[in-house]
């Protein structure tokens, strides 16, 4: 099963302020400074962040920024990261300063990687064929390589009604997979529709403000239901001049499509099968009690005429 994008971020590496640097050193009058303060990244694009040391407090001899990937370049007490291609989950940048006192001040910014699914897919658990009114069954969103899975959202929809929104609550920074279920209690009205699923990493306020979104495939269904009948019974007696045209509506709706079978009065017309039975020329042989059964594979109903010629 394939799945599609509904929109594609742009620009990869949005900026904002938020709480990603934490800072240390009780003793210090002033902590290192990021910008951007927070840094959201997409997988496998360039990146670049500026660290300033200290601005009044910067008599010590040691000031620098620690990494893992990528390089550093300093001017004084300013640091400047830049990477090709960010492509490790879960690093941290350390960027501190030695004061006069001897203390060490250090602020940490952890920037966040993330990856748009390679898939998402919809599918009923343990069901393949058609669904019965009123019974319970499961939908699975699956989601296939996503990071981080923290900020994922899924939204299960029937058509454009949206019908439970999930959210992870896994801490994993690295890709993985992830299943969420939604049970459903189809109608027959829901005969036809189509179920799918939408994924959204939820990256703001310092990713984009645009949410990406993966969708799923359209997943239609089918849903079985007993006949209703188009008109209720009637308890009268139907009363009719030998002669004239008679009409017995016996029409109704189910899927699979009903059958019919009639019961007729002894010595009247043969057999029929139809939904609506007409006699077009009525005589005493036709009265009493026409029964019209109408079946199909999740149930059946019956209608009762009761007819008197005169």
């Amino acid at each position: 099963m394939f799945s599609y994008f509904i929109f594609l971020v742009a620009s990869s590496v949005t900026f904002l302020r938020t709480h990603q640097v934490s800072s240390q050193g009780s003793s210090c009058t002033e902590n290192p400074v990021f910008t951007p303060s927070a840094l959201v990244v997409k997988y496998g694009d360039p990146a670049n962040v500026t660290c300033v040391a200290c601005q009044k407090d910067c008599s010590g001899d040691a000031s620098g920024l620690e990494h893992t990937v990528g390089k550093v370049s300093q001017n004084g007490t300013t640091m400047f990261w830049t990477v090709d291609r960010l492509t490790e989950w879960g690093i941290s940048l350390q960027c501190y300063y030695n004061n006069d006192a001897g203390n060490q001040c250090t602020s940490i910014l952890n920037p966040t990687l993330y990856q748009l699914p390679e898939s998402v897919s919809i599918s009923f658990v343990n069901h393949t064929e058609m669904m019965f009114e009123n019974q319970q069954y499961t939908l699975q969103c699956s989601v296939q390589n996503v990071a981080p899975v923290e900020k994922l959202n899924v939204t299960f929809y029937r058509g454009n009604t949206a019908l439970g929104h999930l959210q992870s609550n896994s801490e994993q920074k690295k890709p993985v997979n992830k299943t969420f279920t939604l049970n459903i209690t189809p109608r027959r009205e829901d005969d036809g529709a189509q179920y799918w699923c939408e994924s959204k990493l939820e990256l703001r306020p310092a990713g984009p403000q645009r949410p990406p979104v993966v969708t799923s495939e359209k997943l239609p269904a089918i849903v079985h239901y007993g006949p209703e009948l188009n008109e209720p019974p009637n308890p009268d007696v139907i009363t009719i001049t030998e002669g004239d045209t008679l009409h017995l509506n016996c029409s109704s709706v189910g899927n699979p499509s009903p059958s019919y079978t009639w019961t007729l009065p002894l010595n009247s017309s043969p057999s029929y099968s139809g939904s609506v039975l007409t006699i077009k020329s009525v005589g005493f042989e036709h009265e009493g009690q026409h029964i019209c059964t109408v079946s199909n594979t999740v149930g059946t109903v019956t209608k009762e005429f009761n007819i008197d010629v005169q």
